[in-house]
Parts: C-alpha cells; structure tokens; sequence
C-alpha cells in the first residue's frame, strides 16, 4: 500500500505579528515534499483553493516547483477543482508537470468542498455537477488522444485540435475525489477511474459499503475492479507520543474546523470530541507512531484501499512540528504499515 501526504498550505487568514504569510508557507512546504521523498514515503498531494486562508491556487505549479527538488515521491493534485476550471490548461500543466518529474505526476479531480471557484471564474452553481460531469470526459479524451474532438453544452466544443505537450507518461493517472455521495462514488467505477475518499469525520466503518459500490459498479461496466486503485485521505499527525501528538495537533485543526464551521452553520468543536474522534473508531489518526500504524493497518484491513494520504498540516502549524511528524511517519510508521498490510490478500472484486 501507498503512503502519502496532501495538504493545503494554511497560512493566517489575517494579518498579524505571528502571521504565516504565502511567502513563508510555501518555501517551508518545499522542504516538506523533499524531506517527505527522502524518507521514502509515496505520494505527495496539494490541493487547490481560492480563499485568504491557504495559500495554493495553482497546485501544478508549486508541485513542479517541488519536482526539482524531489527523486522518486509521486506529485498529485488533491485535488483540482475541475467543476471551474479549463480541462484543456489542467492536461497542458500536469502534462508539463509529468515531463519535469519524469513521470511522477498525478491529476485528482473533484467537484470541490468550496465553491469560491465558481464566481471567481464565472460559472454558475446550478450547473455544477454538469460542469464536472461534461469537464471529465473532456479531460479523459485529452489524456487518451492527441488530437481531440469534443462537443457538450457548457463549454466551446473542440474540432480536431492537437492538445500539447504530451506526458512522459503513456497514460497519466487521473484519480477522482469523493467526499462520500454514493453517485460520484458510482461514476467512479463505471468510468474505471482509480477512487479516492475523503473521510475527515464520523466512523469510517460506515463509509465501507461505499467502496463496495465503486467496485460493483466497475464491474457492472466491464471494469476489472482488482485493476482500479483506491485511496483513503484523512485527518491525523504523528508523535513521539500519543499526548504530544495530541497536544499539537488540537489546536490549530479545531481553529479551522470551526472557523469552516462558522461558514456551514456547524457547532463549535471540542476537545472531547476531538479525543473520541481520534479512538480507535474515529476518523483522526492522531497518536504515537505504533497507534497511527495500527489504526492505518486495521482501516486497510475493512477497506482494502491501495493508498493511504495523511492530511497534518491542518492549520498554521509550526514547521519543526510539522517535519518531525513527517519523519515519524516515513522512519516508523510506514514500515509497519508495509510489513503489515503485505501479509493482506489483494482487494476483493466484487
């Protein structure tokens, strides 16, 4: 199983003394991504957002700028926000992406948990499953043809046009996001797309019968679902012990929780509730790196996902921190996880 990291990029929404500007945060996520591929962990992922409290946008362009400093970890988007942007310029950039890294990049498109994007670029919210439905297939053809001819109802279609560069890769992978709709979770498996899902709350015992869906419904389109891949992307930090890494993480992961929650009408968090959710049961993998392996093993185990992404930088954590917890989870936790989950028969089909 893969294990990875994805994150994007907290700095303070506000000006300030203290304040972890753009400037600040993306140089120190430089050093995060190259330590992170030497310490042999997998993928890297960045995710793209349009507000004052992260600072990336344009995640190609930062993981190119990380492909230079970077051998063998695979760059992904986490995810591209393909609803409100230009299927055409998404393929050019990861594509150029790919040709930098030597065939490391990876697209993960979704619909997107925050709809910024939409005015910002001028498109309307009512078509928003439309917008992703129609951008996909044309990003699918971009990825499968040079020369493309499109056509659908909220874009210009496309008559015969060469789309360039081409990847280093013969065949990019282009993963899609979910946040747990059992549709998008169908369109997956019947597109015969690789899944990844987001699970940031709950117990993720019940989010289960979502992968048996995406399986049975690639198999229902002539998919082989032991070839399609499967992700899990959570919450969670590792420390030397289960009370520092509680400690450190707490805070700055419940000042964004409820500074979202404060946008989407949630109630305010707690720390009891943040110590139940990081239990054996809940949805933070949060703790000293034999209980995260642990937890990391008993999630693949119900699951039987190909890849594991660990989001820590929840908040405008310290870097130090931040770089201790990744080499705890390079050094200890993956090789736990690795000598573990190898003992796992492969996914199951049906």
């Amino acid at each position: 199983m893969e294990l990875g990291l994805y994150t994007f990029a907290d700095v303070s929404p506000e000006p300030g003394p203290d304040a972890v500007t753009s400037y600040q945060r993306l140089r120190d996520l430089m050093e995060e991504i190259e330590f992170a591929d030497q310490v042999g962990l997998d993928v890297f992922g960045l995710g793209e957002h349009h507000r004052p409290d992260y600072a990336v946008s344009a995640p190609a362009v930062v993981l190119a700028a990380a492909a230079e400093h970077t051998r063998l970890i695979k760059l992904t988007s986490a995810v591209t926000v393909l609803s409100s942007d230009d299927p055409v310029r998404v393929f050019q950039q990861f594509a150029t992406l790919d040709l930098l890294s030597g065939g490391r990049a990876e697209i993960m498109a979704g619909r997107g948990s925050f709809i910024e994007s939409f005015p910002l670029f001028g498109y309307n919210l009512e078509d928003y499953d439309q917008l992703f439905a129609e951008k996909l297939d044309l990003l699918l053809k971009l990825r499968d043809s040079e020369r493309v001819t499109w056509a659908g109802e909220l874009r210009s279609p496309i008559n015969d046009r060469g789309v360039y560069p081409r990847p280093y890769q013969q065949k990019m992978p282009i993963w899609i996001a979910v946040g747990g709709t059992p549709t998008s979770v169908a369109r997956a498996g019947m597109l015969g797309l690789p899944l990844a899902l987001a699970i940031i709350g709950g117990e993720p015992a019940r989010f289960a019968p979502l992968f048996d869906l995406y399986r049975q419904a690639a198999r229902r389109a002539g998919h082989d679902p032991a070839r399609l891949a499967t992700s899990l992307n959570v919450h969670g930090f590792v420390g030397e012990t289960t009370e520092q890494a509680a400690d450190d993480f707490y805070t700055p992961q419940a000042e964004v929780m409820d500074r979202i929650g404060r946008e989407r009408g949630w109630g305010p968090t707690s720390r009891a509730h943040f110590d139940h959710a990081r239990g054996p049961r809940g949805a933070l993998f949060v703790g000293n790196p034999e209980q995260v392996a642990e937890k990391i093993v008993a999630t693949h185990r119900l699951f039987r996902n190909d890849r594991f992404m660990l989001q820590m930088a929840i908040g405008t954590m310290p870097h130090a921190k931040i770089m201790k917890a990744i080499e705890l989870y390079g050094t200890r936790v993956a090789p736990l996880v690795r000598r573990e989950t190898a003992k796992l028969e492969p996914a199951p089909t049906g």
